[in-house]
């Protein structure tokens, strides 16, 4: 079904920091997974007094590798583009070796309230709490860089991406990644919020995504029009299973998954399920009863 341009072969794997352009370098964790691709991207911005962008896990080995990579440098800031433990787990080590104040996405909270027995994602981060919370349009400025947070809900209601201004690029933590579509969740995440966000990127002109994952979107507009109609595409084949009798959230994804691997199973069922949330709010379906993850949708 996807008509993506999926870019998997960077060759962006945990190592040392590598220098990506003029002002941005990157240390990727050791922290592979289904989920997080080779490991989260931690980016450092600018030159001398620096912004470190998602501290990643908290794992000593790429602490470590990031203290070297600023060795006799000034980390002014630690800015963070939303509140998933594999982005911000090492926060505490990291501010407490460096000082710096931490800026970005505002603390975890839920695109809607849990509904039964809905639970925040494992995933969340619930004690992160910044110094300073970005709005939608401020700006972070360093020697020679700055950047400007746009507000990008949908993988997470707080999520934030960074525009660095100078270049041209703009850091799109798991909201845009070249190497998969992003997870998005209920009730943290939103598929009508992510759409919306999608639109927004639409109408920029960024010259490169640096996202949380895998490597570099190279041709922004091209990859957002083709995962926007993606997701389009996969709305319509969740509705048209409904149409098919299909009402519930598990013999949809055997309809439309096929060959996934088990453990990407329960990524889909809530991707499904963020889209009956869509559908539910456009008036196409209802649910049988409160809307969850186990219950029954049906055609209105």
């Amino acid at each position: 079904m996807s008509d993506i341009p999926f870019e998997r072969d960077d060759g962006a794997i945990a190592g040392p920091a590598v220098s990506l352009e003029s002002l941005v370098r990157r240390v990727i964790a050791p922290n592979a997974s289904a989920y997080t691709f080779t490991g989260t991207c931690t980016y450092i911005v600018g030159q001398g007094e620096v912004a470190i962008i998602d501290p990643g896990p908290d794992d000593p080995a790429h602490l470590a590798v990031l203290l070297d990579a600023v060795r006799n440098e000034r980390v002014t800031q630690i800015v963070v583009t939303h509140t998933h433990l594999d982005h911000t787990a090492g926060l505490a080590a990291l501010r407490a070796a460096t000082g710096a104040e931490v800026v970005g996405c505002a603390p975890h909270f839920s695109a809607r309230a849990p509904a039964g027995d809905e639970k925040v994602e494992a995933a969340a981060d619930v004690a992160y709490a910044p110094d300073r919370v970005l709005t939608d349009g401020e700006r972070l400025s360093g020697d020679g860089w700055t950047l400007t947070a746009l507000a990008t809900p949908g993988h997470t209601a707080n999520h934030l991406a960074f525009a660095l201004e100078e270049t041209g690029a703009l850091f799109t933590g798991d909201h845009v990644m070249a190497w998969s579509t992003t997870l998005v969740a209920p009730p943290d995440g939103s598929m009508a919020a992510y759409m919306a966000s999608l639109d927004l990127l639409r109408e920029r002109d960024d010259r490169i995504y640096w996202p949380g994952h895998g490597g570099p979107v190279r041709e922004p507009r091209r990859f957002v029009r083709a995962l926007h109609h993606h997701r389009r595409q996969r709305e319509a084949a969740v509705l048209a299973r409904i149409e098919a009798g299909d009402t519930r959230i598990e013999d949809i994804v055997d309809k439309l998954y096929t060959g996934l691997a088990p453990a990407l199973r329960g990524g889909a069922a809530l991707s499904v399920f963020a889209h009956l949330e869509s559908l539910i709010a456009a008036g196409a379906i209802v649910a049988d009863g409160p809307a969850h993850i186990g219950g029954r949708f049906l055609r209105r």
